[in-house]
C-alpha cells in the first residue's frame, strides 16, 4: 500500500488522527471526527491555529467570549457548502455537536501569530469553476489565500463523475519569487481528504515529481486521505461517482501559488465548453 494513502480507523469516532510527525513533514496536523448530538470536544489551541470544517450536521463553538452556531449545516458534503471555524493560538474552546452524526474535519498548524476567531459561512464562500470539458470542477473557498490567519489554506473541490481535477497537474514544493519579489510558487504540504457519493465509488490520484523519484498512483475511496508532500498531484473521478475532496494546505506562505507541469501547459485554453452538471452544490442547498 502506498505510504501516501491514509485509511480511516474503522468504527472509531475519531476516524483520522494524523500528526505532522507521523506524516513526516513540518506543518499539517489532521483529524476527522463523528460526534453524537450534544457531544463536546474542548481544549486550548496552544501553540497552534485551528480550522474546523463541518462535513455534515451542525455544531456550536464557544471561544474567546463569543458563540457561533452553524444552524444551516449540510446533511453531507454533497448537500451544500461547508462552514469553517477558525481559531487562533492560545484560545480556549468548546465545540458542541447539535445533531446526530456530526461529521467534522480539523486542521491545526503551529503558529506564532494571533488572528481573530471567525466562522466562515457557506454563503460567504466564493465558488470558482476551473478547467473545462471533462477537466471541469468546482472549488469552494473556505479559508482562502488572504483569509486573516497565519498559514492555513482550506478549499473544498467537487469533481463530477469521470472528470479530471487538479489538472493540468501543478506543484507547490519550492518557494520561488520573480525578479520583483513576487511569489511564483509557495512551498506547501497538502492533504486531500475524500468523500465519494456512492459507497463503492473511488478516485485515482497520481503524485509525481519531474524526475519521477516520486511517482505513485493511488486508488482512493470514501473517507480516505492522500498526503502530498511534494510533486504534481492530479486526480480523476471514477466514472459514475461524484468525488469531493477537502484540501488543507500549510507551508511557507498563506497562498496557493503553484507551478504547472510544463509537459501539459498546452492544454490551458483548449477547452471548448463547461460541464453542465456544475455547480454540484450551492449555499442554497444548506439546511435542507
Amino acid at each position: 500500500m502506498s505510504d501516501l494513502l491514509v485509511k480511516p480507523a474503522p468504527d472509531q469516532k475519531t476516524y483520522h488522527s494524523l500528526t505532522s510527525d507521523q506524516a513526516g513533514w513540518t506543518y499539517l496536523n489532521f483529524e476527522a471526527k463523528i460526534l453524537d448530538v450534544n457531544e463536546q470536544i474542548s481544549g486550548n489551541t496552544g501553540e497552534y491555529e485551528y480550522c474546523f470544517v463541518l462535513l455534515g450536521g451542525n455544531f456550536k463553538v464557544e471561544a474567546a467570549g463569543q458563540t457561533w452556531e452553524t444552524k444551516n449545516g449540510r446533511k453531507d458534503v454533497f448537500s451544500g457548502i461547508g462552514h469553517a471555524m477558525y481559531l487562533s493560538r492560545h484560545t480556549d474552546y468548546v465545540l458542541t455537536a447539535q445533531s446526530p452524526q456530526t461529521d467534522i474535519a480539523i486542521c491545526y498548524v503551529a503558529s506564532d501569530e494571533d488572528h481573530p476567531p471567525r466562522m466562515k459561512r457557506p454563503e460567504e464562500a466564493a465558488i470558482e469553476y476551473r478547467g473545462g470539458d471533462n477537466a471541469n470542477r468546482q472549488i469552494n473557498s473556505l479559508l482562502e489565500p488572504g483569509f486573516d490567519c497565519h498559514k492555513i489554506v482550506c478549499v473544498e473541490v467537487y469533481t463530477p463523475s469521470g472528470n479530471w481535477s487538479s489538472f493540468p497537474a501543478h506543484k507547490h514544493d519550492v518557494r520561488t519569487e520573480d525578479e520583483n519579489g513576487n511569489l511564483i510558487e509557495a512551498n506547501l504540504e497538502e492533504i486531500y481528504f475524500y468523500k465519494i457519493d456512492k459507497p463503492q465509488g473511488y478516485a485515482i490520484q497520481q503524485v509525481y515529481t519531474q524526475d519521477r523519484s516520486l511517482d505513485e498512483i493511488v486508488r482512493v475511496h470514501h473517507n480516505e486521505a492522500v498526503l502530498v508532500p511534494k510533486g504534481y498531484h492530479p486526480v480523476v473521478a471514477g466514472h459514475g461517482y461524484n468525488v469531493y475532496y477537502l484540501n488543507f494546505l500549510a507551508g511557507s506562505d498563506q497562498s496557493l501559488a503553484n507551478t504547472s507541469d510544463p509537459d501539459h501547459d498546452w492544454i490551458y485554453g483548449t477547452w471548448k465548453g463547461s460541464d453542465p452538471r456544475l455547480p454540484l452544490v450551492t449555499a442554497e442547498m444548506n439546511g435542507k
